[in-house]
């Protein structure tokens, strides 16, 4: 039994074959100028279309064989209304091969395809439980249940995780995407509470963490100090969002997945500071491969529906 899996996101081009035992991927970061902090939809996805054909020419030169199912995310979201147009390439794709090879289409969101990728090897054992999706386009926990439906709990009130990475990185010169570059200056670096975080409901803020940011790189704080100060925010605000989540539903797991969910020192500043606001819950990490935008999840998620459900 294999499944291809198409992800076409903002910032990557991804696809995946998913049979028992065995998960194969080809995947691309979309080109971002020196510079720049993001990027058009009409320009990703254009690369989209550049892209898919040689992904998938590379994907299944290692795997020659028919495919039984193709899963494609359609959409950011698993709710009403959910769109960007830069999903509509890998949709076009998926439904072409389904076609021609005569086989199921199954869709499905791009943060559903996060979540199934979290949960390989996470630890994470629940029938039902919180995610926190963490990337340059969402910030929210959700409460995930039976088949992988969602429920939005809590979320970020404007900017998200790692848009807020991106466009410090980018301000300190670093390249896009930031993350890395600036989670090892971070390692250079010292917190001292530079920006107090702002909630209110069930909504943190992340614009006032960047206007400090900012002004405290025109100020001429050291990078290293300000990177830091960035992660230091970005574990109070996402502990802030678990705390939210968990007292809602009463969920005793975690699972934890998106681009920012990636970092290693996240993942070291996340469970202390849940400890000291004596927060007791299970926090279970994707692996950090699976964490970035991947198609891995979504073919997953075909697979799942082939062999569990039944596709028609």
């Amino acid at each position: 039994m294999r499944v291809l899996g198409i992800d076409t996101s903002c910032y990557t081009t991804s696809v995946a074959l998913a049979e028992e035992g065995r998960v194969s991927q080809e995947r691309r970061l979309l080109s971002v100028a020196q510079g720049e902090r993001g990027l058009r939809q009409s320009s990703a996805l254009f690369q989209h279309v550049e892209r898919l054909p040689e992904l998938l020419e590379a994907l299944f030169a290692r795997c020659r064989a028919s495919v039984d199912a193709v899963c494609v995310s359609t959409r950011p979201r698993d709710a009403e209304g959910s769109y960007m147009p830069v999903f509509k390439a890998g949709e076009c794709a998926a439904r072409a091969i389904a076609a021609a090879q005569g086989v199921p289409l199954v869709e499905t969101s791009h943060q559903q395809g996060h979540i199934r990728a979290a949960l390989v090897d996470s630890g994470c054992g629940e029938a039902e439980f919180v995610a926190l999706h963490l990337s340059g386009g969402t910030t929210e926990a959700v409460f995930v249940g039976q088949g992988l439906k969602t429920r939005l709990i809590a979320m970020s009130a404007d900017l998200h995780a790692g848009q807020l990475v991106d466009r410090v990185g980018v301000a300190l010169g670093l390249p896009f995407p930031a993350g890395p570059a600036l989670e090892a200056l971070a390692r250079q670096g010292s917190a001292k509470g530079a920006m107090p975080l702002s909630h209110r409901g069930n909504q943190v803020s992340l614009s006032g963490a960047e206007a400090q940011a900012m002004r405290m790189i025109a100020a001429g704080v050291p990078g290293a100090d300000v990177a830091a100060e960035v992660y230091s925010y970005l574990s109070r605000a996402v502990a802030k969002l678990i705390e939210i989540a968990v007292r809602e539903t009463g969920a005793k797991q975690v699972l934890l997945g998106g681009g920012v969910a990636s970092s290693a020192l996240l993942r070291e500043l996340l469970p202390a500071r849940l400890r000291r606001n004596g927060l007791k819950v299970a926090l279970c990490w994707g692996k950090p491969e699976y964490s970035g935008d991947n198609a891995v999840g979504v073919a997953l998620i075909g697979y799942d529906r082939l062999t569990e459900e039944g596709v028609r």
